[in-house]
């Protein structure tokens, strides 16, 4: 501010005798201008990226700038232009150079996760470099927990209504990886897993149709007429409606724009991450890790000091309720055996998992 004072008083004419059309127009100067109106974002996107990259810098002043970093590109359009400015490859570079810290590295997952989250655009681009082997890697228990959990949220914005990232991660051995995050010593990183893979779960309007349920892992299906009014997710309904698609216009003459998921209209089967995740349950055993955390959980801790966490098991409860009502899957007989044990020792009320009473009773009926 004392600058922009001076560089007023400097420029100002006390006697007034000047006539405003006498001389040259004297230049501004850049930074007065920047302090008015402030740099562009993406000149501060470049500023805040030249430091985190740079290893001569303090790992706080790096850590600093990928936290500004983050906040610029929460803007979509500041997400999408990471690729006109040449910045996913160095972003990526941060997760596998021998110079960057673990904090460096949690904070490149963070700005990662945030840049493609919601993105179709973004997540695309980043895909192109293969980063699901990276990204995973953060998952092995020897890497800081805060680290594994970020690396949670980057998978997490990665593969939502991604069939190509999906694809992706079952070909780099992400669903065994996943499974193993689900008995993970940090509890946060549980929590974070189960609810990425219900997200996965959940079907979009065109995965399954209403009028050819796919055939159920193993006993009868359960009635496709109920409706599920899940509040732990609200993007897509357990029972799509055939005249009813979330991800697409209202109405064929609406835009569409490409950072949509309405841009993948044309090939509804690229947004399908329900079928991979549903033959993932059983194939990769994580539909069984999933029933022993509630009926048998793995201690967390440090030290395995903890036993057992309502709020990650209120998650499993919601995704075996994904399962039965959106997916009409189905449990063998010792799985039925096991769950109603533990609804008969922790109760039957719905509401104490986040359910409705209509989606309670659909998933014991189930376990009949």
């Amino acid at each position: 501010m004392q600058s922009l004072l001076r560089w007023s008083v400097e420029h100002s004419d006390p006697s007034g005798s000047q006539n405003p059309g006498d001389g040259e127009p004297k230049k501004l100067d850049p930074e007065i201008i920047d302090m008015i109106l402030g740099k562009p974002d993406s000149e501060q996107m470049k500023e805040k990226l030249a430091i985190a990259v740079d290893e001569r810098r303090s790992e706080e002043e790096r850590v600093q700038a990928l936290d500004d970093f983050e906040m610029l590109i929460e803007s979509i359009d500041n997400a999408n232009d990471l690729e006109k400015l040449q910045m996913w490859q160095p972003l990526h570079d941060l997760l596998t150079s021998p110079g960057s810290t673990d904090k460096v590295k949690r904070q490149a997952l963070w700005v990662i996760g945030t840049a493609v989250q919601n993105n179709p655009a973004a997540q695309n681009v980043f895909l192109k470099m293969s980063p699901m082997q990276t990204i995973l890697s953060f998952l092995a228990p020897s890497v800081p927990a805060q680290t594994r959990s970020k690396a949670v949220y980057a998978l997490s914005g990665v593969l939502k209504h991604n069939a190509g990232a999906v694809r992706q991660l079952e070909a780099a051995g992400g669903w065994d990886m996943l499974r193993s995050a689900l008995e993970d010593s940090d509890i946060t990183v549980r929590r974070k897993t189960v609810f990425l893979i219900n997200a996965l779960l959940i079907p979009t309007s065109s995965s399954i149709s209403p009028t050819q349920p796919p055939a159920p892992v193993q006993v009868q299906p359960q009635p496709s007429s109920a409706t599920s009014s899940s509040t732990a997710l609200t993007l897509h309904p357990s029972s799509p409606s055939p005249s009813t698609n979330f991800h697409t216009p209202s109405s064929p003459s609406a835009p569409v724009h490409p950072n949509s998921h309405a841009a993948l209209q044309s090939d509804p089967s690229a947004m399908d991450t329900s079928s991979p995740t549903l033959s993932a349950l059983r194939q990769k055993g994580i539909l069984t890790t999933l029933i022993n955390g509630l009926t048998s959980p793995v201690p967390h801790g440090e030290d395995g000091e903890n036993e057992g966490d309502m709020d990650y098991e209120e998650k499993v409860v919601r995704l075996l309720e994904t399962y039965v009502s959106a997916c009409r899957g189905g449990f063998e007989g010792a799985e039925k055996g096991r769950l109603r044990e533990y609804f008969g020792r922790e109760g039957t009320d719905g509401e104490k998992y986040g359910l409705s009473e209509d989606e309670m009773r659909m998933l014991l009926r189930a376990l009949e």
